[in-house]
């Protein structure tokens, strides 16, 4: 694609990035086929294609965004499907993240936006905040009828049943083994710790069990994700800066073979630190940060798994964030066959189930219809149980179907000797 850029422009680093990436485009249009919107909505602009032309005017015209461009921005889902795709390797990530950042510094939204956008900044990535608030939508979701909202009766729906208890295995500490053959930072995340407890706490019994050490780190938090998406770039950023430096005091310290994240949207942002940091002071540490960061199932794929006889049939889900994010496509399956289970998939595994962070909250008409697909094409492989990588994922396809789901390392730390995962009853 050719680009018009001004020298004066190309001088702003995220713009120069964006230039890059606009340069890379072919126009071929494979990136259609599988974006989840153009699926739904079947609107050129609502596709990969439709809206990196539309970045490339605003971004090139140096303009005040309109009303039509961040209708479509802000129906990106930033599943990544169209990285998968794309022949060319286009690296939408960075355009359209850069896009939502320009966004939201020249664009004045309404302020019924304004005010959502600010609620879920200051509420999600901290998970006492978010407790709270989980409490208030419970008590809130009787009187749902009477909220004309969309938006707020999605954030009523998303309470859960039961608000689970604080797991004190999320405070800061260090998990010692007698034998050891790994030492690993957990990333034990913000929304996971209010949503569900049973993740961190299965993932440490686990990987102790497979003879790795596990430390809780001291100032660690929030990965900057859900701001990050939001185009709030001084958050996110700063919640990044905090694990950077807790993180490296670990890694000069008594040293780490990996952060180990089990949460894949918070992976995918984790490992690209060093681009976001790219300009920064901490760019040095960013980048060894990023270069150790590891999802679960990358860890477990180094440890001795032994292998099982669980006799249960297993739908896997695949989070966007694992298999186009992190292009982590295999391991999962390959680790819940060697415990015994029977891994089926669903029908199109590549399409996002409609969860991608705050999206069912800002969007959720789009995100309710895509939820019915996927959790129509998992209920057709009649499985026992759904197992799936990230929070955001389990929460969405666990709101509209009776088959249980949890987290594939829930299922492996049961199959290892651990106890029985709680959502099989």
């Amino acid at each position: 694609m050719q680009t018009n850029f001004t020298p004066e422009q190309l001088q702003d680093p995220g713009t120069a990035r964006a230039n890059e990436v606009l340069r890379t485009c072919v126009h071929c249009g494979f990136c259609t086929a599988t974006c989840p919107t153009y699926q739904v909505l079947g609107d050129e602009l609502d596709s990969p294609r439709g809206r990196i032309y539309l970045i490339k005017d605003m971004l090139e015209q140096g303009r005040k965004p309109d009303e039509k461009t961040v209708k479509h921005m802000d129906r990106c889902l930033s599943c990544l499907a169209c990285m998968s795709t794309c022949p060319s390797g286009v690296h939408y990530m960075h355009l359209v993240d850069h896009a939502r950042e320009y966004i939201e510094e020249n664009y004045d939204r309404p302020w019924s936006d304004r005010a959502l956008r600010w609620v879920l900044s200051k509420v999600l990535p901290y998970p006492m905040r978010f407790r709270v608030a989980l409490y208030f939508a419970k008590m809130g979701r009787p009187f749902r009828a009477l909220v004309p909202d969309a938006r707020l009766r999605a954030m009523l729906d998303m309470a859960p049943k039961q608000v689970p208890p604080v797991s004190r295995n999320d405070d800061p500490q260090t998990f010692a083994v007698p034998e050891r053959k790994m030492r690993l930072a957990l990333m034990t995340g913000c929304a996971q710790k209010a949503l569900n407890t049973d993740i961190n706490d299965a993932t440490i019994r686990l990987l102790t069990r497979l003879g790795a050490e596990v430390v809780v780190a001291e100032g660690a938090g929030c990965c900057g994700a859900l701001t990050h998406h939001m185009g709030k770039s001084a958050e996110s950023h700063g919640s990044a800066a905090a694990n950077i430096r807790a993180w490296v005091r670990e890694m000069d310290g008594a040293g780490l073979d990996a952060i180990v994240i089990n949460t894949s949207g918070c992976g995918t942002t984790v490992k690209d630190y060093g681009h976001m940091f790219r300009n920064d002071p901490l760019a040095g540490d960013a980048a060894r940060v990023a270069g150790i960061a590891m999802d679960i199932s990358e860890v477990l794929m180094k440890l001795d798994l032994p292998e099982g006889t669980q006799d249960l049939k297993v739908a896997y889900h695949a989070a966007c964030s694992l298999q186009h994010g992190q292009q982590i496509k295999t391991h999962p399956k390959t680790l819940l066959k060697r415990a015994g289970f029977t891994v089926v998939e669903p029908k199109d595994p590549h399409l996002c189930c409609g969860s991608a962070g705050t999206y069912n909250l800002m969007q959720p008409e789009i995100s309710g219809q895509l939820k019915e697909r996927k959790v129509r094409t998992l209920e057709a492989t009649a499985p026992d149980v759904i197992a799936a990588g990230n929070i955001g994922c389990m929460m969405q396809i666990g709101s509209g179907t009776g088959v249980p789901v949890v987290h594939t390392v829930e299922l492996l730390d049961w199959a290892t000797g651990g106890p029985k995962p709680p959502a099989l009853g």
